[in-house]
């Protein structure tokens, strides 16, 4: 299923991250990438997948930058260790699509704006759900000015998980998940909103909802809090909720207010791809519709989309990588709005580290604000614990009660074949 737009060199590209990189090997010829070689530290999955795709695999990720001939890397590596491997692949000259939290500390943020400037590469900030159809049709009325100017937003990622599932997702007590404080995977909330409205944060409030003993589902080793409330105050002075982590109730939900009206996709399961778009009647132009709901279409490229992950939203990161590659001018989802995401996660856990005192979102953009977070080294995971670092949680650095680790154990043994710690 070719669906290339610009040019017709195949671009080869190596992906880091045999689990989740899977889902972007999988589609690269739709869009003329062309898959020449997989990383990863887990030998015998590595082996397994790369086997059969055909392709040459690497557990050094240096080596595969050094041996092989390659246009770009694709990161779908663990949640928080992107940015040195975006650095050393822009060094070496690569492009770079890069997923979930573009740095895990402002100073390497800062670091990672240099490298794509001094590059001249494309960088990709990963972010599947701005592409959904009904988030990429809001854009649209957005733009046409169907509601007018956003007000007030809001975005949910709220994604429950059992015990074992957790566990299953979660191999080892020092896995990333098991440290993840409640705002940092804040991407998926908020880059729907940003994409929508063109807009971006400039200064957080947020609060940390802490664990509570009722909770049956804690057979598990997570230190982090269920889920966490962020109040982002956006460039254009409105107010934007992010909501989520995994509390009960799946959500997932985008609502924009406007100085002229209201679209929002819908709540009940069954209908949650629908898209409601609803004015006053005292508000409405000549031959207006006071409310309409419909099943958006994709705008482009709907049957590659369908068959793809995350609502189609995985097909458009190859799509979109390639086609910045190709024609050389830097995709919506550029480095600064990648950092900009990943600063609203850090800056947010130090607003809820101080019950929701408020802290600015640097922009990155401006070297100004880089010096002043060169050296900010702020970090909960427990590879840089130290004085000074902070917690993974509002209660600070909980313990796994010894019956959730023996669970915990067995689980990681018997569904993923981890005998590690």
């Amino acid at each position: 299923m070719a669906v290339r737009k610009s040019g017709a060199r195949n671009i080869r590209v190596g992906v880091v991250g045999v689990g989740r990189g899977s889902s972007f090997a999988r589609t690269c010829g739709w869009v003329g990438l062309e898959l020449a070689a997989l990383c990863d530290t887990w030998e015998a999955k590595l082996k397994s997948v790369a086997g059969q795709y055909g392709v040459a695999a690497y557990t050094d990720f240096d080596r595969m930058l050094e041996k092989e001939d390659l246009d770009a890397v694709i990161l779908a590596n663990y949640f928080h260790q992107h940015a040195p491997l975006a650095i050393k692949a822009l060094a070496a000259g690569k492009h770079v699509m890069s997923e979930t939290m573009a740095c895990k500390t402002p100073a390497e943020g800062v670091a990672l704006a240099r490298a794509v400037e001094r590059s001249g590469r494309i960088y990709l900030f990963a972010e599947n759900y701005p592409y959904f159809a009904y988030n990429q049709e809001m854009r649209r009325l957005y733009r046409a000015g169907e509601i007018g100017v956003m007000q007030y937003g809001e975005g949910e990622y709220n994604h429950p998980v059992d015990s074992r599932g957790m566990n299953r997702l979660a191999p080892g007590l020092n896995h990333w998940r098991n440290w993840l404080p409640s705002t940092y995977y804040c991407s998926h909330g908020l880059a729907p909103v940003m994409f929508i409205t063109d807009t971006r944060p400039i200064r957080v409030n947020a609060l940390s909802v802490h664990r509570f003993a009722e909770d049956r589902e804690k057979l598990h080793v997570r230190r982090g809090d269920p889920g966490s409330v962020i109040l982002c105050r956006m460039d254009n002075g409105s107010v934007v909720r992010i909501m989520g982590l995994m509390m009960r109730g799946h959500s997932i939900w985008y609502r924009i207010h406007g100085t002229r009206g209201l679209m929002e996709n819908l709540r009940p399961a069954g209908s949650e791809n629908l898209l409601r778009v609803k004015h006053e009647a005292w508000d409405l132009e000549p031959g207006g519709v006071r409310e309409r709901i419909y099943l958006p279409e994709f705008p482009d490229y709907a049957r590659a989309a369908a068959r793809t992950g995350h609502g189609g939203g995985d097909f458009f990161m190859d799509y979109h990588f390639a086609e910045a590659i190709r024609t050389g001018r830097a995709p919506y989802f550029d480095v600064y709005r990648g950092l900009d995401m990943a600063l609203v996660g850090i800056q947010a856990w130090r607003s809820a580290l101080a019950d929701g005192t408020p802290f600015e979102v640097p922009d990155f953009r401006k070297e100004a604000a880089r010096r002043r977070y060169a050296e900010d080294h702020f970090s909960p995971w427990p590879e840089d614990a130290g004085p000074g670092q902070p917690p993974p949680s509002i209660k600070g650095f909980p313990k796994p009660d010894p019956k959730a680790a023996a669970f915990a154990r067995k689980v990681w043994r018997e569904d993923c074949g981890y005998t590690g710690r």
